[in-house]
């Protein structure tokens, strides 16, 4: 048994776990580092105390309420039910151009050789079907990405609820410009990417690029390797011209209205600015096609034909999948938005929310726990708010390669990365 006599206050007796026999300590010790010595004195146990060495806590780690009276773990599972309405959710332009892939590749099938039917003989046996359909291997990019959050027991003896909040909105919105701004990346990205998926590489391909790959035939187009998406105008200022080329490249490879999806030419107001005056020979202008104001214009910009009702052309709607539309320029609409770099004008299609046809897939965790920003819980279960983590993990490529058109307006021969998603 060993005693310890402190001052004005007689003897106190020490649990075995802080005898001495050899005499070897020297120096000050910590006794309230030992746990027993602690429930000698009544000392609730923190977590982390700031005695231990790789902690940053004190006793402060007892906190277990806000300033205004909220309780921390009311706050962790606020957070939770938040992140998992946050799931449902996709900011709108990602959510037009994209879909979820939860598999780290896919085999493409791609069209061979044509079959044909031979005149039939009275005593000859028909030559038996071989499609020579060929496949390629694609794979979508993964990778983890992590933040943490720490607040010390004096910040949250000081700290209300909402100022716990902005932490927690701060993290959300680095999610939402993380994951936006790598769909963009790919979106202008002309260059093929490699991602090694169980000890094997494969590759994560953009849009044509003049790679060497060989588009499947569609009707009666046919391409070569050199085939790209990813091209110049020749001229400072954007024209109807390059607006027709995008929509008829499309269209060649089967991206078109009449196969369901819906076309958009994706646009800053430096192009909207010029593609507001398009007009066709019948309207006194040039263009293959007249610019079509979008709803809730003023009359006073709408095509003559269309003023008078002769063409019985309908006017495109105002919004669509919460984007602003300006108007429609033969079968695309016009969607203008700052995101989309000046002297730039994507032309792509949308199948819908999560439609395999979308252009971009993004890629989650095959396990469905894991999937979405999540935040996980500290070193301490019962204080999981004072030292969590938050954990997205994804990654994207494109599958359908030819469901995308990049023009830069420029007089340049070759295609340049706009700087700000280089």
């Amino acid at each position: 048994m060993t005693t310890l006599q402190i001052p004005g206050t007689g003897r106190l007796v020490l649990p075995g776990s802080m005898v001495d026999p050899a005499r070897r300590i020297r120096g000050a010790i910590n006794l309230l580092a030992d746990p027993g010595f602690r429930r000698e004195l009544g000392l609730e146990i923190a977590p982390f105390g700031g005695s231990q060495p790789t902690g940053f806590h004190t006793e402060g780690d007892v906190i277990r309420t806000t300033v205004d009276g909220i309780d921390t773990n009311t706050l962790w599972a606020e957070f939770t039910r938040v992140l998992d309405a946050l799931r449902e959710q996709r900011q709108p332009l990602i959510d037009l151009l994209t879909y979820t892939v939860v598999r780290p590749y896919e085999r493409i099938p791609q069209a061979g050789s044509n079959m044909n039917f031979e005149k039939a003989s009275e005593f000859g046996v028909p030559v038996a079907v071989r499609t020579g359909v060929t496949y390629y291997s694609l794979g979508f990019a993964f990778d983890w990405y992590d933040t943490g959050a720490r607040y010390t027991w004096k910040y949250l003896a000081e700290a209300d609820a909402d100022q716990i909040r902005s932490v927690f909105d701060t993290v959300l919105e680095g999610d939402q410009r993380l994951l936006f701004s790598e769909v963009m990346r790919t979106l202008y990205r002309n260059t093929n990417r490699i991602t090694t998926i169980e000890d094997t590489d494969f590759n994560v391909y953009t849009f044509y690029n003049a790679d060497g790959t060989v588009p499947p035939t569609y009707r009666t187009n046919t391409f070569s390797g050199s085939h790209t998406h990813f091209v110049t105008s020749g001229a400072a200022t954007i024209t109807s011209g390059d607006l027709d080329e995008a929509q008829d490249d499309l269209a060649s490879h089967g991206f078109s209205v009449e196969q369901g999806y819906v076309v958009m030419h994706l646009v800053n107001k430096q192009e909207s600015a010029t593609i507001r005056g398009f007009k066709s020979s019948v309207n006194g202008g040039t263009a293959r096609w007249d610019f079509i104001p979008a709803q809730g214009t003023p009359n006073f910009l709408l095509p003559v034909q269309l003023q008078t009702n002769q063409n019985g052309v309908p006017q495109p709607p105002s919004t669509y999948r919460g984007f602003k539309v300006l108007g429609q320029y033969g079968d695309g609409l016009i969607l203008e938005n700052d995101y989309f770099p000046a002297g730039y004008v994507v032309t792509t299609v949308t199948g819908g929310p999560e439609n395999i046809t979308n252009p971009i897939g993004i890629r989650e965790h095959r396990r469905r726990e894991l999937r979405g920003l999540r935040i996980v819980k500290g070193r301490s279960d019962d204080y999981p708010l004072q030292d969590s983590y938050w954990q997205h993990g994804f990654g994207t490529g494109v599958r359908q390669r030819g469901a995308t058109y990049v023009m830069q307006i420029t007089t340049s021969g070759s295609y340049a990365v706009p700087s700000i998603y280089a």
